[in-house]
């Protein structure tokens, strides 16, 4: 027995005890090979799966590394067949392996033959693979290369692709050289993602993550499609490129709702691709429209249904993926590993903030007492009405006032998820109030109104969760959310981390009622952002004009409340 910060359990769950001196080294090790599950106040409930195995063993972490992180921060002794089940986890990878033939095209090849006896009598892969070449291997029609790596991953044997990638139509695209640079970290995200040819770069918001995309496209020197959440941040994209690269506007296309201009860099959204006109996708002609040699997805972890079928025919192309947190709510994980790659970098929130890149962050939740009435209106609503009634409780909005009244003149998004909240709290606050709705050229009249400071409070729907380049934006007031989400708690806080001009801290409140599922979706929310490292501290909305909101009184936790004890 040791005095480590970690309880290692046989059902492959680590518990992290927070307060210990050696616990962030240990969130650091761990981080590659295990995923967040619980974060109340003291202990941190992680747990090893498969894929997140896997990840690690793409990223170019071997079973070595993993165990010696286990055992080096482990309190207790290891439980020994966790670590031999690690052990053969991680060797399932690559066991199978995807490479070009200059006989056959595209080969399926057996490292291990009875794995591939194990696989060929699968029912839904026999069909994906042609005629068996010989003992170790098969050929693989090359349409079927995405739909193998998915049914592959589904039954616990992910093939490594070695197969390569078409150039694509070239074109000369370079990085402009006046007065910036890469920092080290994208220098090392661009260079994780070129190794392995596709894959998925994490980085915190405001890290810069258009920059690998630039860097990227420079790499390849080939047309580039570039997919984005929406059409603001489609315009965002494109002006960044233009200010950090030789692309003029010319050579740069927008595909929306507004235009359909196809060029040698295309940026389309989401939303026209995945658009059905009398059933059917009419906009995928874009994805053959022309030899592209490089595909962006921005925000991965956002990426919707039909552009996962529509990527799984684009496997020989270069493909990298852009992501704040590979947390998808719909558990479509896998679906990312196989079609877009594997986490080919992925840097700690934290860390990158001490270096300076990153705003620190003062994360606050603010608990709210609903008044007699809201209660015994919740107590006695429906169940699927009970989140709204908590989420849009009228008893917010002076809550909300008060948190203004202690950051005067400072740039502040209020944001939400229902729409007469959103409305009430403009008309309450004097504020605009940027929704769904909201025309592109208002929204982004509006954006740029608010960098200049001309407008100190904007209120903002979900819309403005993702990809929005809001630098001086430096406090935030969440009043609700979409259930426990934890995406948009991390893109959320986004908003605020672009460093500040004279280095001030950033703020992010989350108002939540007391007592309802607005705290235990909360506690939900949170989890991403203890992961990596944010401590949420818990006030009560009646102390607001007192000590404890800024700091003085309350002791910091770590994604747990200190009043009501664990919840979630």
């Amino acid at each position: 027995m040791t005095d480590g910060p970690l309880i290692v359990q046989s059902d492959k769950t680590l518990l992290l005890e927070v307060d210990h001196a050696d616990a962030q080294s240990a969130r650091v090790a761990i981080a590659p090979f295990a995923e967040l599950e619980r974060a109340p106040e003291h202990v941190h409930t992680y747990r090893v799966t498969p894929l997140a195995l896997w990840n690690a063993r793409a990223a170019g972490h071997d079973a070595e590394q993993v165990v010696d992180a286990l055992v080096r921060y482990s309190r207790y002794a290891v439980p020994q067949p966790l670590l031999v089940d690690v052990v053969d986890t991680m060797g399932r990878y690559g066991r199978l392996q995807l490479v070009a033939s200059p006989v056959h095209g595209l080969a399926l090849v057996a490292l291990d033959r009875a794995v591939l006896e194990e696989v060929l009598r699968q029912k839904k892969i026999a069909p994906l693979l042609g005629a068996r070449v010989d003992d170790d291997t098969v050929i693989v029609h090359p349409s079927e290369r995405g739909h193998l790596k998915q049914a592959l991953l589904k039954i616990g044997w992910p093939a490594e692709d070695l197969a390569g990638y078409v150039d694509g139509e070239a074109h000369p695209i370079a990085l402009a050289e006046d007065g910036w640079s890469l920092r080290d970290y994208q220098r090392q995200a661009v260079d994780g993602f070129w190794a392995g040819g596709s894959g998925v770069v994490v980085l915190p918001c405001g890290a810069g993550k258009t920059l690998v995309g630039a860097a990227a496209m420079a790499q390849a020197q080939a047309t580039t499609l570039i997919l984005v959440t929406n059409t603001v941040a489609g315009r965002q994209w494109k002006r960044e490129l233009i200010a950090r690269t030789s692309l003029t506007e010319e050579e740069i296309g927008e595909y929306s709702g507004e235009r359909k201009e196809i060029r040698p860099v295309t940026i389309a959204t989401y939303q026209v691709v995945t658009r059905k006109t009398k059933g059917e996708y009419r906009h995928l002609e874009l994805f053959d429209s022309r030899d592209w040699g490089l595909v962006i997805y921005d925000e991965v972890h956002l990426l919707p249904a039909p552009v996962f079928r529509m990527t799984a025919d684009l496997q020989s192309r270069r493909r990298l993926g852009l992501t704040a947190t590979l947390v998808r709510e719909d558990g479509r994980e896998g679906d990312v590993f196989s079609l877009i790659g594997p986490k080919r970098y992925d840097a700690p929130w934290r860390d990158i903030e001490q270096q300076g890149w990153i705003a620190p962050a003062d994360c606050v939740e603010v608990r709210v007492t609903l008044t007699d009435g809201e209660r015994m209106s919740y107590a006695v609503a429906e169940a699927e009405e009970r989140y709204r009634m908590a989420a849009t409780a009228h008893t917010k909005l002076a809550v909300v006032r008060s948190i203004l009244a202690r950051h005067p003149g400072e740039p502040t998004l209020v944001i939400g998820a229902y729409l007469d909240q959103l409305d009430e709290l403009g008309e309450t606050l004097d504020a605009p109030v940027i929704q769904g709705s909201t025309r592109n050229k208002e929204r982004e009249v509006l954006f740029e109104r608010f960098r200049r400071g001309e407008i100190p409070v904007l209120v903002v729907s979900k819309v403005a969760n993702f990809s929005i380049d809001l630098p001086e934006a430096s406090v935030a007031i969440q009043v609700s959310g979409t259930f426990g989400s934890r995406q948009e708690e991390a893109q959320r806080l986004g908003r605020l981390l672009r460093p500040k001009g004279d280095g001030r801290q950033a703020h992010f409140y989350s108002v939540v009622s007391r007592d309802t599922l607005d705290t235990d979706y909360a506690a939900h929310r949170q989890r991403f952002l203890a992961e990596q490292g944010y401590a949420y501290r818990i006030v009560d909305a009646d102390d607001l004009l007192g000590p404890a909101l800024g700091g003085v009184e309350d002791d910091p936790v770590e994604g747990g409340p200190v009043e009501d004890g664990p919840v979630g």
